[in-house]
């Protein structure tokens, strides 16, 4: 399991997955989900995998196409004229991945390929977009009645982000809401962890705004997750008591 968060701002898009990819508690390792390209000056497209893990490379390979010489390798992504048109070719990939995987192993094993994939950016032109895409390879996209969109183990941090979330917050805090979005679900679930992968996409600056990965020792991520655990406390013995002998 993973955990993955794309968020849609006035001033762009801010992303943040985790790394963890696990088969039962005694086999845990650490894989990329966040992957991005850039032209600068004319494109910027991130993409965020939760699912299967060969599934999810198998699609980021033929994104890339992986299977050529070197020489020969061009990245799709990079010849579409749309984010709808990007969203297309990744949903029909994790389609077609999908059902060569279930065809090689039988109906009976289809679910074990499944994946989820979050597409976002801006290409000259248009406006900074973010999808939601499904395993059988349709897609919705975000809008500000709807301006995020989680992929993986997504129950524990969603009460966090629909709390804090305002469109024109800055990307600062809208970082700041994800750390804390992020440590909530890492305290409740081992299949997500550390490290994290952020990425922040300007509205109109095609190149990444912001880029990082946070560690364990990160002094930030530790500072916020302290502080919310103990904000947590505070905020909840400053709430009226409770007594079994009220009117």
């Amino acid at each position: 399991m993973t955990y993955c968060v794309g968020m849609l701002l006035d001033k762009g898009l801010v992303l943040m997955s985790d790394t963890r990819t696990n088969s039962g508690v005694d086999n845990i390792s650490v894989f990329r989900k966040m992957h991005c390209w850039s032209v600068p000056g004319e494109r910027m497209i991130a993409i965020m995998t939760a699912g299967n893990l060969a599934t999810t490379q198998g699609v980021i390979s033929q994104i890339e196409e992986r299977n050529k010489a070197h020489a020969e390798r061009h990245n799709s992504l990079l010849e579409v004229e749309t984010m709808f048109q990007a969203a297309s070719l990744v949903g029909k990939l994790l389609r077609d991945t999908i059902a060569a995987s279930t065809a090689q192993n039988g109906e009976e094993a289809a679910s074990t390929f499944t994946a989820s994939i979050i597409v976002a950016g801006q290409i000259k032109g248009g406006q900074p977009r973010l999808f939601l895409i499904y395993p059988e390879g349709n897609f919705i996209e975000a809008s500000f009645d709807t301006p995020f969109f989680q992929i993986g183990e997504t129950k524990y941090g969603r009460p966090i982000i629909l709390r804090g979330y305002d469109r024109d917050m800055s990307f600062e805090d809208a970082v700041k809401l994800l750390m804390v979005s992020f440590d909530s679900t890492i305290k409740a679930n081992l299949s997500v962890g550390l490290p994290l992968d952020l990425l922040v996409i300007e509205r109109d600056r095609f190149e990444p705004a912001h880029q990082r990965r946070i560690a364990a020792d990160d002094p930030y991520y530790r500072s916020v997750s302290a502080g919310w655990s103990e904000a947590l406390k505070n905020a909840f013995h400053a709430l009226p008591d409770y007594s079994f002998y009220q009117d």
